[in-house]
């Protein structure tokens, strides 16, 4: 797997292991810990998408430098994954690959993939969200 993808994966499933071991008898605490991780979890489902797409036009596509540099670039612009938006990018590659991600994201996941998405933004704009630790393990347990 794409090392770009794997050591901030690893990095949050520290996180959550820490979390674990002191468990958290305070709600509000408990929810602050649950907005934070679901932030860094929309993170992570950005990183991985930019980092993949960027590895096949280096890679896979033996792209010349400035095509692969020109890809990269367009990713950097590649914000907040909703399904939605991870298809269009998907079909622009490749409108199979599209049709493939869409069937095997159907129903929880792809739900799983906008809560993190929709969650994060009200959290970025300081709304309160029902996000709970469990409901974001299982998020992120669905997203890989």
């Amino acid at each position: 797997m794409n090392k770009e993808v794997m050591k901030p994966r690893r990095r949050l499933d520290d996180l959550f292991k820490k979390i674990e071991i002191f468990p958290i008898d305070d709600l509000y605490i408990q929810a602050q810990w649950s907005r934070y991780l679901c932030v860094l979890t929309s993170g992570f489902l950005e990183v991985s998408i930019r980092a993949i797409y960027s590895e096949y036009a280096k890679d896979k596509c033996n792209a010349a430098p400035n095509i692969a540099k020109f890809v990269s670039t367009k990713l950097e612009d590649f914000y907040n994954p909703s399904m939605k938006k991870s298809l269009a990018l998907t079909a622009s590659f490749n409108q199979t690959w599209e049709e493939n991600l869409r069937t095997a994201t159907e129903g929880e996941l792809k739900d799983a993939i906008d809560s993190i998405v929709n969650n994060r933004h009200l959290i970025a704009h300081g709304q309160d969200v029902g996000i709970s630790y469990v409901n974001i393990k299982k998020i992120l347990r669905k997203c890989s």
